[in-house]
């Protein structure tokens, strides 16, 4: 690695690693820990892949999945997983067939649910921007939005509640909350499709069930900012066109991964924790780090 304020972040003589290629565009990445894989994304192709961190090779894991975008886990371990074609949150079972845990607001159809988290109260918060309804069929199908704006929801299964909990922003993305859940941080990647759109990172304050004024948290000047992760430590790791970004909870440069293509997501794994996996275009990257999941 060449940055400098890079050293701290990763392993002292960690290097990049391609792990795989032969996607479209790769996104959604999570770490299953009982089969030591990476679970992702390959949104374009509607399809999920894995990567066996122990024999380094990668298959597909489940064809026609109704454009699968972001995924985490839930408090039990199961996959919880967002689909464009079916405009929804969804449950994994073990071998992959989703169910439905919510896919409309007041008898709305959410537009195109793009990633999610699962907070310590088992509630899953998730972005709504219009990718999937808006691409051509490219990562999803075509379809009209049924309420106005793209929101980021709050959902609670044990209540069946459902909703909208930041209404202010253009296309939110990629989300995550700090350790102590008392910050909510939200991609606007709205630049996509908005020439002079918002390409910036937006923090927002959260007490319980409810989400304070928002306010710019970071600006992302290399394309624009999408999946995110926080360490132990309270740093955002940041995907962008040109690398993964990290950023101190104060909004500082804390430093930067390059990586040759356009990233979309990232999560952390390995045995340890440590291993930063990198969904990136059309590849899978692995680097090292000093680190872990918050």
């Amino acid at each position: 690695m060449t940055h400098e304020a890079t050293s701290s972040l990763v392993v002292a003589g960690a290097v990049l690693e391609h792990l795989y290629h032969g996607a479209a565009w790769t996104e959604g990445p999570v770490w299953l820990a009982e089969s030591h894989r990476i679970r992702f994304s390959d949104i374009p192709n509607d399809r999920i892949l894995e990567f066996d961190a122990a024999s380094g090779s990668t298959s597909v894991f489940r064809r026609s999945v109704g454009y699968a975008n972001g995924r985490t886990l839930d408090r039990s371990g199961r996959v919880v997983e967002c689909s464009h074609g079916r405009r929804a949150v969804e449950l994994a079972d073990r071998d992959g067939t989703p169910r439905t845990i919510v896919d409309r607001w007041e008898n709305h159809r959410f537009n195109s649910p793009n990633d999610v988290v699962v907070a310590s109260d088992g509630a899953v918060w998730f972005t709504d921007p219009p990718y999937g309804i808006h691409s051509s069929g490219r990562e999803g199908y075509p379809g009209e939005p049924e309420y106005e704006g793209c929101f980021v929801f709050r959902h609670d299964p044990a209540t069946g509640t459902t909703r909208p909990v930041i209404t202010d922003m253009t296309h939110p993305n990629g989300l995550a909350f700090s350790p102590d859940e008392s910050v909510l941080y939200v991609a606007d990647s709205g630049r996509l499709w908005i020439d002079d759109g918002p390409h910036h990172v937006r923090r927002y304050r959260v007490s319980g069930t409810e989400v304070g004024e928002g306010e710019v948290f970071a600006v992302v000047e290399h394309g624009v900012p999408d999946g995110m992760r926080v360490d132990e430590h309270g740093r955002l790791w940041v995907a962008a066109a040109d690398g993964v970004h990290v950023l101190r909870p104060d909004g500082t440069p804390a430093g930067f991964v390059p990586v040759p293509e356009v990233v979309g997501n990232l999560c952390f794994g390995g045995p340890d924790g440590h291993d930063l996996y990198i969904t990136a275009s059309t590849s899978l990257y692995r680097i090292r780090t000093t680190t872990r999941s918050a």
